[in-house]
């Protein structure tokens, strides 16, 4: 077998791997349980190793072919990860929301494919500070966004953008680690590497919580965007790469940026336009009461030789 053929092939079960971990993480969303931690969720930590596989043959794939080819083929995540879900969990998905995840990919594929690289580079240690800090204050600023947002689909995919952001900035620490390091001085790197652990750690927590209330194909394809596209940000600023083809590259790479953002939007929109009672009886639970929302129990008038309750919602004004 080619190393080309090898690194197509590592590809793609690397996002087989990434998609398979996604249902995984939505159904453990969609029960009840910690939103962002349900640590004593056996299938939790097996999303947890599935996502750790799909890193190992992503790097693997690198190993044995070029940047260009497998990124974009890493986009391929979210359409692989609806098949699966409709084949392992009954969980189909429309018309639409096979539009908005196959235009994102299209979008994101496109977009990695015209980035270059400038071969090994790293970062000062003030750049590197000053990056972590950005990046815990954006997903900071995220994070509270998401908690002003009434709806649970907005709020799922502001976590699912946090989250790509922690990755996306692990990444570039990654990739800084990676050049750096010396057998010599296997510690020096120690700052860099709590710093990737953190964000890594705070982007599996965050992606966790964002398939709560809001299914799998919105949060995934914001993550699977999110993340490539920020470690690419960061590569343009601080790395000096730069888009393939000049001018000609930089508007190609513009539209598909824009291709993308619309298939996350269609996306998104398909979620909150689905009617309540077509949810299943998981979603509703992850979604849990809204805002302002309360339940009244009470017992339902007349003699009955067994207890009945009855239970309606009301909406309780100024108090959440």
């Amino acid at each position: 077998m080619s190393p080309l053929l090898l690194s197509v092939l590592l590809s793609l079960v690397s996002a087989v791997a990434y998609a398979a971990a996604a249902i995984v993480q939505e159904r453990v969303a969609a029960s009840a349980g910690p939103r962002y931690a349900p640590l004593r969720r056996p299938a939790w930590w097996g999303a947890v190793m599935l996502n750790g596989v799909g890193a190992a043959l992503h790097v693997a794939a690198l190993a044995y072919g070029p940047l260009s080819l497998v990124q974009p083929l890493g986009a391929l995540t979210i359409v692989f990860a609806l098949p699966m879900a409709a084949v392992f969990v009954g969980r189909r998905a429309g018309r639409a929301a096979w539009w908005g995840a196959v235009t994102a990919t299209a979008g994101l594929a496109g977009l990695l494919s015209l980035t270059g690289g400038t071969g090994a580079q790293s970062l000062a240690a003030d750049e590197r500070r000053l990056l972590a800090i950005g990046a815990f204050g954006l997903v900071a600023l995220l994070f509270a966004a998401a908690h002003v947002v009434g709806r649970s689909v907005l709020r799922a995919v502001i976590l699912a953008a946090a989250a790509g952001v922690a990755f996306g900035i692990a990444s570039v620490f990654t990739k800084t680690v990676a050049v750096d390091f010396t057998p010599s001085a296997p510690l020096a790197q120690w700052p860099s590497l709590l710093v990737l652990s953190a964000l890594a750690i705070t982007g599996l927590l965050l992606s966790q919580a964002s398939y709560r209330g809001a299914g799998l194909a919105a949060p995934l394809a914001t993550v699977t965007v999110v993340n490539p596209v920020v470690a690419a940000a960061v590569g343009l600023t601080l790395f000096g790469e730069s888009f393939r083809y000049g001018t000609a590259g930089t508007v190609a790479a513009l539209i598909c940026g824009a291709v993308a953002a619309g298939g996350l939007v269609r996306l998104t929109l398909d979620r909150m336009a689905t009617p309540e009672d077509s949810l299943s009886v998981s979603d509703r639970n992850a979604s849990g009461p809204e805002v302002r929302q309360r339940v009244d129990v009470g017992p339902v008038p007349g003699t009955r030789a067994h207890l009945e309750v009855e239970m309606r919602s009301r909406t309780v004004a100024g108090r959440p």
